[in-house]
């Protein structure tokens, strides 16, 4: 083998003990600088082969295993970092298209200086428990904007009654919030009957609500989110975007008023 990649390969060796040594420190044993002295040495000499290389790092880590955990959670931090930086650009470049989309129902104080957006299923049980986290944020908190964006993604029933959804929201917006809450929170599965039911109840003409329930505009709606949740790598509901972040999944009403306070303080400093 070429002298100069093992070379190499000795000094990624030496360099992954002493970086494990840093990782482990105050919980394993730290590398013995007489023995990377005497690695350095040989290797300077060209003593090592590959097998040794591999020899020395295998002994490691058998002997450490635990770095290995402390290197997969640097990895995890390192993406989500990355991951909340690409966040950040998609809120910035799309902001009107996230906060205030003419197609997306809002709820709580229309004109709240924060506005925290949920992408929803009808038929999702983590988004049916987390309705009453909306429910009791928007009742103790007077200046906060709750916008709550279609988001069928759990099948043709689904679908449906967002459509139906949809549809009733433009012949009675005044009256959303009551057949959104109605219909997130019925016993069994939302589709389109079951949606119907609640808008007709709540003073909707049936023949002019499938009328518009043929609305092109609906399901090009329904396109916008889809490619606007990719870009913010929403696969699930609920989540949410509060100020400049994503958040994903039902953390409770507790976690989302944090957020909310945080998105309250950046907007203080003028971030």
């Amino acid at each position: 083998m070429n002298k100069a990649i093992l070379l190499g390969a000795g000094g990624a060796a030496m360099a992954l003990a002493v970086l494990a040594a840093g990782f482990v420190a105050g919980r394993s044993p730290a590398v013995d600088p007489v023995t990377v002295a005497q690695i350095s040495k040989d290797n300077a000499a060209g003593q090592l082969t590959r097998k040794d290389v591999e020899t020395i790092v295998r002994e490691y880590l058998l002997e450490n295993p635990e770095i290995m955990y402390d290197v997969q959670q640097a990895l995890e931090e390192k993406q989500q970092e990355k991951q909340r930086v690409a966040h950040q650009a998609v809120i910035k470049d799309a902001k009107s298209e996230i906060f205030n989309s003419a197609y997306d129902g809002v709820v709580g104080n229309p004109n709240g200086k924060v506005t925290i957006v949920e992408f929803y299923d009808y038929n999702c049980g983590y988004c049916k428990r987390a309705q009453q986290d909306m429910l009791a944020l928007t009742a103790a908190d007077p200046e906060l904007r709750f916008v709550l964006k279609e988001f069928p993604i759990l099948g043709a029933d689904s679908q449906k009654a967002h459509v139906v959804s949809m549809a009733f929201r433009t012949l009675a917006p005044e009256k959303y919030g009551e057949f959104h809450n109605q219909l997130l929170g019925g016993k069994g599965r939302a589709d389109e009957a079951a949606a119907i039911k609640v808008a007709t109840a709540l003073g909707v003409d049936e023949a002019k609500l499938r009328e518009e329930m043929k609305n092109p505009a609906i399901m090009e709606a329904f396109a916008n989110t889809y490619d606007l949740a990719n870009k913010l790598s929403i696969s699930g509901t609920p989540s949410y975007v509060v100020g400049n972040e994503v958040v994903f999944g039902a953390l409770g009403k507790d976690a989302l008023s944090e957020k909310i306070n945080e998105a309250k303080a950046c907007l203080d400093a003028g971030c």
